[in-house]
Order: C-alpha cells, then sequence, then structure tokens
C-alpha cells in the first residue's frame, strides 16, 4: 500500500503522455492543420480510420507469368546442356519452348534412355518425350505449371503486404482473386500513383562486372540502359556476382557528400563474396543493376569486406527511402500489371458510423453508471482509471500510426471489458476481505494482492492468443491482435497501478472509518 514519490511520478507522467498524445484524434480536421505550426515536441499523429470506415484505394494486380516462365525454362535449358555434357550425350539444335525446351540427340540408339532419366530428375514435374527421329521434348507439366503459379500468387501478396504495411498496423486488404489476380484495398489512399509505383517496381537487384573489353553483343554479356543517361547502354556480363536474395538490410542514408544513398548489409555468403569480388577486380567498374537498368556504375577503389555497402544514384531522400524499402521486401518472383483502380467510399456509409459512435459512447456510458451504481466511491476511481486506460490505447494507436477499422474496434471494446472485469475483481475481494471483520487498509491490500494473480493470468492467457493472432492472421485479423494486445499492457497499467494509486491516495487523506463500497 506504499508508493514511493518515484513511482508515483512515473505513474503520473504516463497518464500525462496518454492524454496529451490521444488529444488530437478528438480534434477537428482544421484543429488538427493548425496543429503542425506548434513546435514538433507537440503531438500531432491520430489514428487512421479503415477501408470500411473511410474509404481508400482499390487497385487490382495481374501476375505477369511470362517472364517468370521463360526465366526457368532459359535456367532449366542452361542446366540440362551442363548435365548431358558431363554424361557425354551429345546434342544438337537446343532451344528454349514457352513451357519448355526441345534438342536432338545426335546417337538416339546409345543416348536416348539416359538423356531421358538426366532430364526427367531436372526438376519435379517435368515431363519428357523422345521420338524415333532423336527429338527430346521437356515441358512443365499441368500440376507443376499450377504450383508455380500458386507459389507465384502468394510470395507477391507476401512481398506487397510488407512494401506497403512493414509494421502490420496499416491494415491493408490484400488477397488472392482469380488464378493470377491480386487485390489490394488501401485505407485512406485517394490517390493510389505512388502505392502503385511502390508496388508495381520488381526489385530485382543484382551486381554485374562491365565488360570494358566488349561490344556487349559477345553471348556472355548484355547491354543494359543507364539511370542517369537512358540512352547509353552499358555492356556488363551477364552471370550475376552478387543477388538481392543476399541482402538483410537496406536503409536510406547520406554519403560523405550529404547525397542521399541506400546502404545496405549483406549475409554471410554474400559478404565472402562480395570481398572476393572487389578483391579480384581493383580498378574494375561493377554494375548494380535493378530491374534491367544500371542505376550505378563505380570503379572499384579496394576491398571491400564486411558485407556493408552502398547504392548511389542521384537519388532523392524519397526515392531513396522507398528503394530501401523495396529490397527490406525482396524482389517480385513476377512483373504485376495493374488492371482496375479506382477510390472505393467507406463500406458502413456515414450513417453507419455515427450509429457506431453512438452506440460506443451508450455502452461507456453504461459501464460508467454500473460501476458507480455497483461500488459508489470505489466505482468512480475505477472509471477515472478506465478513461485514462482508453486514453493511454488510443495514445498508442496514435503513435504507431495504426489504422482502426471495425475488428480493431472490437478490440476496444473488449479491451474495455477486460479493464472493468479486473476491477470487479479487486473489489469483490475487497468486500470479502471486509466482512472477514479487516481493517480498512488490510483488507484493501489483501483485495490487490489476492486478485492480482488472477488478473495476471487472466491477461496473460489473452495475451498470447493476441500474439498467435498477430503471427499469422493478415489485414484486420492483425488489426483486431494489435488493439487487444495493446489494450492488455494499457488495462494492467490502469488496473493494477494507477486505480491502487488513487485508492491508496484516498485512504491516506481522507482516513475512513469505513469503505464506501
Amino acid at each position: 500500500m506504499h508508493f514511493s514519490t518515484t513511482k508515483k511520478t512515473i505513474i503520473l507522467l504516463v497518464c500525462l503522455w496518454g492524454l496529451l498524445y490521444a488529444l488530437p484524434n478528438f480534434f477537428s480536421s482544421d484543429m488538427r492543420q493548425n496543429l503542425t505550426s506548434m513546435p514538433s515536441w507537440v503531438p500531432q499523429k491520430t489514428i487512421s480510420l479503415g477501408l470500411d470506415l473511410q474509404g481508400g484505394s482499390h487497385i487490382l494486380l495481374q501476375v505477369d507469368m511470362a517472364p517468370l516462365i521463360k526465366e526457368r525454362v532459359d535456367s532449366l535449358l542452361d542446366t540440362a546442356r551442363k548435365e548431358l555434357r558431363v554424361k557425354n550425350i551429345s546434342f544438337e539444335s537446343a532451344k528454349a519452348l514457352d513451357d519448355g525446351f526441345q534438342l536432338i540427340l545426335k546417337d538416339i540408339e546409345t543416348d536416348r534412355s539416359e538423356a531421358y532419366r538426366v532430364i526427367r530428375n531436372l526438376e519435379e514435374g517435368i515431363e519428357v518425350d523422345t521420338d524415333s527421329s532423336g527429338l527430346l521434348t521437356a515441358r512443365y507439366g499441368l500440376l507443376a505449371m499450377t504450383q508455380i503459379q500458386d507459389q507465384t500468387i502468394a510470395q507477391s501478396i507476401e512481398i506487397i503486404r510488407r512494401r506497403v504495411d512493414e509494421t502490420g498496423t496499416k491494415e491493408p486488404i490484400i488477397q488472392r482473386q482469380g488464378t493470377d489476380r491480386i487485390l489490394v484495398q488501401l485505407p485512406g489512399v485517394d490517390n493510389p500513383d505512388e502505392i502503385k509505383r511502390l508496388i508495381g517496381k520488381t526489385a530485382k537487384l543484382s551486381f554485374h562486372l562491365v565488360d570494358i573489353t566488349s561490344t556487349g553483343r559477345s553471348r556472355g554479356t548484355k547491354r543494359l540502359p543507364s539511370l542517369d543517361n537512358p540512352n547509353e547502354r552499358v555492356p556488363i556480363f551477364k552471370r550475376a556476382l552478387l543477388s538481392g536474395e543476399m541482402l538483410t538490410n537496406a536503409q536510406p542514408s547520406f554519403d560523405q557528400n550529404g547525397a542521399p544513398v541506400v546502404a545496405f548489409q549483406l549475409n554471410a555468403v554474400g559478404a565472402k563474396r562480395f570481398c572476393d569480388v572487389t578483391t579480384k577486380n581493383i580498378k574494375k567498374p561493377f554494375a548494380i543493376v535493378l530491374d534491367n537498368e544500371v542505376i550505378s556504375a563505380p570503379t572499384i577503389q579496394s576491398r571491400i569486406c564486411g558485407g556493408r555497402g552502398q547504392i548511389s544514384g542521384g537519388f532523392t531522400v524519397e526515392e531513396a527511402t522507398n528503394l530501401a524499402i523495396l529490397l527490406r521486401a525482396g524482389a517480385l518472383p513476377a512483373p504485376l500489371n495493374v488492371v482496375e483502380e479506382r477510390t472505393v467510399g467507406p463500406s458502413l456509409g456515414a450513417d453507419s458510423v455515427a450509429a457506431g459512435e453512438i452506440a460506443s459512447i451508450v455502452g461507456i456510458i453504461l459501464v460508467f453508471s454500473y460501476m458507480v451504481l455497483s461500488y459508489g466511491l470505489f466505482g468512480m476511481f475505477a472509471n477515472m482509471a478506465l478513461f485514462v486506460n482508453i486514453a493511454l490505447l488510443f495514445a498508442l494507436l496514435s503513435v504507431l500510426q495504426a489504422t482502426l477499422t471495425l475488428p480493431g474496434i472490437a478490440g476496444i471494446v473488449l479491451t474495455i471489458g477486460m479493464a472493468v472485469d479486473a476491477n470487479v475483481l479487486i473489489f469483490e475481494r475487497i468486500r470479502e476481505e471486509v466482512k472477514l471483520g479487516r481493517s480498512i487498509m488490510a483488507a484493501v491490500d489483501s483485495g490487490y494482492k489476492n486478485a492480482f494473480s488472477t488478473i495476471v493470468d487472466a491477461n496473460i492467457t489473452t495475451l498470447i492468443a493476441a500474439l498467435l493472432l498477430f503471427s499469422f492472421g493478415s489485414g484486420p485479423i492483425k488489426g483486431f491482435a494489435v488493439t487487444l494486445g495493446l489494450g492488455i499492457m494499457t488495462s494492467m497499467f490502469s488496473a493494477v497501478l494507477l486505480s491502487r494509486l488513487i485508492v491508496v491516495t484516498w485512504l491516506n487523506r481522507s482516513k475512513p472509518e469505513a469503505l464506501p463500497i
């Protein structure tokens, strides 16, 4: 029942912080605009409303499977050439098809069965056919093509989600539609152009040596346009020495001259390879290629070990930030084409939103009234703590820039119920202690101590459920988990610390002869 001055100060500062950071949510849009001219330390962030409460952007994307299949077929054909040569199987006229490749065996009688076995084992789902003329045809079967498409769609959805919602609090709706389309709905985004640029960029990063001796027309090289000068074609070796999959992190930064760059970190394999490449190729240009465009081709001045480097390309701060996001999220497995885009209105409608506000206010009034009627002055104390609890929850959601949807509101309502439930447990325990004849201070002390373990157990089990929902859920499910998890923490603070401080302060000042509970 004793609170040190330090503990009292911390509790009061937390309450003040919650009230201040929750306050902008209750200002009108005009008042919030005026806050932008205030000092930076004045809270200005608010909770964003979800697509079902305020509308947003609707974008329908189509996954272009053709480039992905072509890339896989080319890789399959290269592997087939190598494996057949290892087995001393002679062939000619090897060429790629839309869904596989063909080649002609020179010695059909001797090599037919062995070639069939080698090609069949290249990849699961490959169907191989040979005829009497020595023509061998290998194709991806229907099941294999379906699996490739399903994997590509699933991977694309996850990468889109990481790009538009790195923190998991904006609640975008991202889901598959049909066989090769992805629906993206973004709350509060009226102009989807920036999002389209962020989503649609394949972000396939690779590092190549520049072929300074070649015309760029030999089999091992290719010419790509330069970001600085689109009319210039840079000859680079086709074989990538490093790829974007080796990146573990990417952040916007600045170079020694203050120009925006993207600083990156490689994994162990990439760091070793980067060190080997820079050691062997000092004074040679090293091209950084993003989506078949050379964004930078600096000359290697010295060996670079440790797995750290930076990408420069005349970026603006915004471009460097977006590129870092793209690289952190990973490359899309296939290009995405926008087939439909529109701005959607709130699905609930203004009348339904107003009705929801009224219902929430009525519900809070009823809860407050019940606590006062049931526990008198102690019910007022509980209501004060509950008010601060709601403010703290709104403040945390505002700081996180979370998006509030109907499932999120459900999480807040559940939080309010759990906070009230904790106070009910404590007050009922205090009543029991008073009936047993304990003194006022002893009854209050025992009530809080005995109810504490029950409250902690209930909140921990609910928190575990919230963590699982956040880990395995998506979109609105994550939003519900976020509000529920944060609400559990604020409820523990308000019910166990704040309400107890209020009660103890009142007892020490008024020294009542009986508890009004």
